[in-house]
Parts: C-alpha cells; structure tokens; sequence
C-alpha cells in the first residue's frame, strides 16, 4: 500500500472510530474496566461499617481513638491487543474480510483507551510471535499501532494463539486488560494459555466470525482454498446435506467454544463482517 493510500485510510479509520469512541464507547469503557489497583490516599475517622483490616493501627495508637485508610483507585490501566494475522483472518464474502473487522475493533479500543488515558500495546501473533508493540500513550502511539496492523505481512498464515499469549505473560508483569482478536479457529491448546493468563490478567475474547462460515452459500460445485494450511477441497455448496453439515460442525464449534469461555470466566462477544460491531460490543461493555 502507497504511503498516500495508507493515510486516507488510517485518517478515515480515525475519524470514524474516534466518533464512536467519544459519542458511544466512553462511558461503557470507564465503567467496564476500572483500575483493579489501590492507591492510598489518607486517613481519617473510624465509622460504623468499615472493615476492620482498613484500620490504621499506628495512628489510632498515636491518638487512641480508632482511625482508617483511605484508598483511591488506581485509574492508570494497561490494555493489551492479541491480534489473530493467521491466513484464516483474510476471508470475508461481503466487504469487509475478518482482517478489516480486527483492524476497527482494534482502532475503538485504542481511542477508547487513550481518551480514558490508559497505555495501549498489541501483540501480532500467526503460529509463532510475529510482532509486539510495547504499551504507551496518547494519539500518536494508537497510530502506530494502527498503521501496523495495516501493513504488516506475517512471516506465517498458521495459527497459534498460544504463542501470543505466552510472550504476553512474559512481558506483561503489571496487571492488564488483554483484549483478544480471532476466530479462534485454532487446533492447539489456547484455552488452557488462556486459562493461565487469566490467574494474573483480565481476558476478554472478541470472536471474529463471517457469515458464510456459518451458511454455505449454494452456488453449486465450489473450491473451498484453506489459506493456513494451502490446501484445497471441492464441494457441492448446492447439497442440502452439504449445507446442513457444514452449520452444525459451525454450531457444535461455536457452543464449545461459549462453553469453555463461561467456564474459564473469559467474557466473550461474536461479531461478524456483516454486522455493525457497535451493540454487541457496547453489550460486552455493559455486562461487565
């Protein structure tokens, strides 16, 4: 992409995405993932209700009337993007590919972050770690982000979630906020990965998906190209069997995979290219 073309976009990107940040997003974002960190504030007189262990012992020995801290909640937060680039993340059959949907997303949740002042960084994962944007603020940092996403070709179109969610561990002491870009459409093992970032971190699931994975469109005998793995296969989209087998392995994967994110206290929202990705994310937000 020419550098013009690539500021026309980000621009646009920019413009829309702020827009829904500013009008829609703000309040549900500040709500939704509020500083877990305390930071002490003062100390002032004990009062019916307040828990013991808030007592200041060295104060309320100074002056011998009981006394408790006050705590203020550490605002400043971490948000981490764990972004799915594998081959599977380019299909789309409408006008917008899984890749374009994971780039918007991306985009709120970076103004989104930025505006409440929070550090933003992104982690760009295929079967392997492909690139890590450390965290930081303001405008210029979300850009960048931005631009990358747009940019970047993997070195691979395999899929290994687990990857990214390791280096994220590894680099991410402080507690973060880890939003999740994919769908998910992984054979190894990223739930147990998710599982056990989840002890340290707070995961959110952002399930990318198209409607086309679901419904097979009848358009008669069709070369169906796996871009991870190269491979191609031959259909008969037109069959009812065909169709009818194609949404239950699709149904039977999406009840799993809501089954072991409920279980694994993940929050999860599905947003599809041919949906506006505004209410099921302001829903995720709200339900928080």
């Amino acid at each position: 992409m020419e550098t013009k073309e690539l500021i026309k976009k980000i621009q646009r990107l920019e413009i829309k995405t702020k827009g829904l940040t500013k009008h829609i997003f703000s309040g549900e974002y500040h709500s939704a993932f509020k500083g877990r960190g305390m930071t002490f504030s003062e100390v002032r007189d004990y009062q019916f209700g307040d828990e013991v262990r808030t007592i200041d012992w060295n104060v309320t020995a100074r002056f011998n009337d009981p006394f408790v801290k006050v705590f203020d909640e550490e605002r400043e937060l971490t948000v981490m993007l764990i972004i799915d680039i594998s081959g599977s993340e380019n299909f789309g059959t409408t006008d917008k590919t899984k890749k374009d949907l994971a780039l918007e997303l991306a985009a709120v949740i970076s103004f989104s972050a930025i505006s409440n002042n929070d550090k933003i960084g992104a982690i760009f994962v295929s079967d392997k770690m492909e690139k890590y944007i450390a965290p930081g603020k303001g405008k210029k940092h979300a850009l960048i982000i931005l631009r990358e996403l747009i940019e970047f070709k993997p070195t691979s179109t395999g899929t290994n979630l687990s990857e990214g969610l390791k280096f994220f561990r590894n680099t991410q002491k402080k507690r973060s906020i880890a939003f999740v870009l994919s769908d998910f459409m992984d054979s190894n093992n990223y739930m147990e990965a998710m599982k056990v970032a989840r002890r340290k971190h707070d995961m959110v699931a952002l399930r990318l998906v198209d409607d086309a994975e679901k419904n097979l469109p009848s358009m008669g005998i069709i070369q169906l190209f796996n871009a991870e793995t190269g491979k191609t296969t031959w259909v008969n989209s037109s069959s009812q069997k065909a169709q009818e087998l194609h949404k239950k392995n699709f149904e039977e994967f999406e009840t799993q995979l809501n089954k072991e994110f409920k279980k694994s206290g993940i929050d999860c929202a599905t947003i599809s290219t041919e949906e506006d990705f505004i209410k099921p994310l302001v829903k995720l937000f709200q339900n928080r």
